[in-house]
């Protein structure tokens, strides 16, 4: 009894109208924040980039959820001024014992001021290749072409090479083809240039072209370049591939594969192979003759 009558003291004594005014005024800053941060993403989705949009979305939502909160710790009874040394303490404290992170903040702000992607980008680093999915203060979070979740701190891309992929709207795409030494290579060059003006995928502009650039072991190696939309390089690249194929194929031009060659030195001996005519007729010759 002496329990229950000193349980009701403890709740009569507590400010409960205080306390339904502080959680009014969370909910309402939340309400208020998520509004203001939708319509801040209205206004710029079609005036800048969805890096930009999203980073303001950001900003003001937590802008405005912040003024609630410290209202609400008013109301509560609590000194904002002495949370808000205590919390900027806090941060210091936390930013010596935790560098990685703070290395990553600052990489992040670098990366916000910098822009060497956006949100939407396909870029590569280190050998990772995917779709930029968001841009934290502490990380970057890709989407690779097999559908995984990649995350980056932002301390590595500002370190490493980072390439963006989509930075450009057009693409060139260059591949290799060795043909044999005995084909005519103004003739497959004026074929490959029939392909590039016939393909769907290849730009007019800027135009495409052939170059010798190398005598290979086995074959003459050509560089084909040509022009492609950004957003077609898969498509562009192997369709074109397809076509050369089956257009050497009927043009009768041998695409050479590497030949290797066994020699001992002087002591190995030919040996002795037999051809077998048509007719039953039989020949010896030897491996040098052949």
């Amino acid at each position: 009894m002496e329990i229950w009558q000193s349980l009701v003291g403890e709740l009569t004594s507590i400010n409960w109208g205080a306390w339904i005014r502080v959680a009014v005024l969370l909910v309402v800053g939340f309400v208020l924040a998520t509004l203001a941060a939708r319509s801040t993403t209205g206004f710029l989705r079609s005036r800048s980039s969805r890096h930009v949009t999203a980073m303001f979305r950001r900003v003001v939502f937590y802008a405005v959820f912040v003024i609630f909160i410290v209202a609400a710790l008013r109301e509560a009874g609590f000194a904002p001024d002495v949370l808000l040394g205590a919390a900027g303490i806090l941060t210091v404290a936390i930013g010596f014992a935790s560098q990685t992170s703070a290395s990553n903040m600052i990489s992040g702000l670098f990366l916000l001021v910098e822009k060497p992607f956006e949100i939407g980008n396909f870029i590569e680093v280190e050998g990772t290749i995917g779709e930029v999915i968001g841009i934290d203060m502490l990380s970057v979070k890709l989407r690779t072409a097999d559908n995984l979740y990649v995350r980056i701190p932002n301390e590595t891309i500002i370190k490493t090479r980072v390439i963006n992929r989509s930075r450009f709207p057009i693409r060139r795409l260059d591949l290799t083809i060795g043909i044999a030494y005995r084909e005519n290579v103004r003739r497959v060059e004026g074929l490959l240039l029939e392909l590039a003006r016939s393909n769907s995928h290849c730009l007019e502009e800027p135009r495409p072209f052939v170059q010798m650039t190398a005598f290979g072991p086995s074959s003459v190696d050509l560089q084909f370049s040509y022009w492609v939309p950004a957003d077609k390089v898969l498509e562009g690249r192997s369709e074109m591939m397809e076509d050369i194929k089956a257009t050497f194929d009927r043009e009768n031009i041998e695409i050479p594969f590497p030949h290797t060659s066994v020699y001992a030195g002087s002591q190995s001996a030919p040996f002795q192979i037999e051809l077998v005519s048509g007719k039953g007729a039989k020949q010896d010759v030897t491996h040098d003759e052949k």
